[in-house]
């Protein structure tokens, strides 16, 4: 691909970068607009919807409590079933036992189902390092790929594309990977479409094994469940004869019972859809098909000791945050610098990755705080408690160290506060009218200092005869 997420300028640098360019903010702000708008009538017409939204928290955070016994109780059940279960602790493992895995078969190629932990791991990178192929079959995950891009959003990875950009990416790249576009290819989203099903349906019935991911784990029976939108899914999961699931340790549910609330909840808040077009579910290896289960951790484990944190291992990728977040819809998810953008992303990427890197430590402030995100989060993840959470974790430059620590020094002892008010009064003649020097001219750019009081409440207080406190 050609860029990387680590590696890349913090937040403010990409956004800024973003901001000029029109055409992607327009793309943005058409394609959000519409899916939360769908998002709003499919909710709007579910009475309960609050209490199974509650309920699905409440689901989530029970499974993450006993997030061991759920585990070991669906390893086995899936090796009951015939299917082989795999412990990753990081990337590297989890891109060493795929790789391992597909290499023992003899082939040198894969299918892909949409899978967000493959693209956090890096897997296609992994394999393509042993001279192995893997082919996105996901339609707007296929135009990343063909384009050498990067995606921007967790439900349409392509969002920041427009028709007669993927028409030439199709007309350009679509032979270099397989069947090549049909001749006169226009930008009609339907032609396009049908493009995509040829070139895809010829790897379909070559391929001989897939990678998938998986929406969830349910604990009791070892059942996986893949929720898409345009059957890809069933064709990569039924024909190849070896079947290789990545899955994410907070993916799991205990019981089918559970499974049911959130196949009410994630069709709505992404697509606004009623019900999803296509649901595949499987428990072990299918009759002539070898199945292995990638347990992945990756950081996770640390999230879940994080009282405030573990929130964000609820999300179950609906994209709901960020069809509403006004930042992301002007910065456009490349500029979050991980496969997971918006507001769930600036806060669990810092907590998977660390806070080490100028990016990841930029991501706790890619925010407003409005709490949009939270009015929307159908497992109701108080994203703007865990962004605050974190901005207190984040390594903080001398001067703002220095800043604050006057600042609790100051604010600790009254009379320390009302000597302060009552010097800034009599030197209010020298601040600025305009815009402050130094680290806080920033601030001022788009703000206006506020005029320094002649006299202080305090003072007020006690002049027009107010009791002193």
């Amino acid at each position: 691909m050609s860029g990387t997420w680590l590696g890349m300028p913090a937040f403010p640098r990409n956004a800024e970068a973003a901001l000029g360019n029109s055409r992607l903010r327009a793309n943005l702000r058409k394609a959000t607009h519409t899916i939360r708008a769908r998002r709003a009538a499919g909710v709007d017409e579910m009475p309960g919807w609050a209490k199974l939204r509650a309920r699905g928290a409440a689901v989530k955070d029970a499974a993450l409590r006993d997030l061991d016994k759920h585990l070991l109780r669906a390893e086995e059940a899936v090796t009951t079933a015939g299917g082989r279960v795999h412990w990753a602790a990081d990337a590297a493992e989890a891109n060493t036992i795929v790789t391992e895995l597909v290499k023992a078969t003899g082939h040198r190629e894969v299918v892909k189902v949409k899978s967000m932990a493959t693209q956090e791991i890096g897997l296609n990178e992994a394999l393509a390092a042993e001279g192995i192929t893997a082919y996105e079959t996901d339609l707007a995950e296929l135009i990343v790929q063909l384009g050498d891009d990067l995606p921007s959003h967790i439900l349409v990875p392509a969002i920041h594309r427009g028709r007669a950009e993927i028409r030439e990416i199709f007309r350009d790249r679509m032979a270099a990977w397989g069947r090549p576009a049909p001749d006169g290819l226009g930008d009609d989203p339907r032609a396009l479409a049908e493009a995509a099903r040829l070139h895809l349906r010829e790897r379909f019935l070559a391929s001989k094994v897939a990678v998938s991911g998986a929406n969830f784990l349910v604990a009791e029976t070892g059942t996986l469940v893949v929720l898409e939108s345009e059957g890809n899914g069933r064709m990569c999961l039924t024909l190849p004869e070896t079947l290789i699931s990545v899955v994410g340790i907070e993916k799991i549910v205990p019981t089918w019972q559970d499974l049911a609330v959130f196949l009410e909840l994630l069709p709505r808040s992404s697509t606004g859809e009623r019900m999803n077009p296509y649901t595949s579910m499987w428990t072990g290896a299918a009759e002539g098909q070898e199945f292995h289960l990638v347990l992945l951790d990756n950081g996770r484990t640390g999230v879940l000791a994080d009282e405030i944190g573990r929130q964000a291992l609820r999300c179950i990728r609906c994209s709901a945050c960020l069809n509403v977040c006004p930042v992301y819809e002007r910065a456009g998810g490349h500029a979050y610098g991980s496969v997971y953008p918006g507001p769930i992303g600036a806060i669990l990427t810092p907590q998977l990755r660390g806070t080490a890197t100028p990016l990841d430590a930029s991501l706790p402030y890619a925010s407003s705080l409005c709490g949009a995100c939270y009015d929307v989060c159908p497992v109701a993840i108080d994203i703007p408690e865990v962004l605050v959470h974190l901005r207190a974790r984040v390594p903080h430059p001398p001067a703002e160290r220095a800043g604050l620590a006057a600042a609790g020094w100051l604010l600790d002892r009254p009379g320390r506060l009302r000597a302060a008010q009552r010097l800034a009064g009599r030197l209010r003649g020298l601040v600025p009218r305009r815009r402050l020097p130094g680290p806080g001219a920033a601030w001022t750019d788009t703000r206006d200092v506020p005029p320094v009081p002649a006299e202080s409440f305090r003072d007020w207080w006690r002049r027009t005869g107010g009791e002193d406190r």
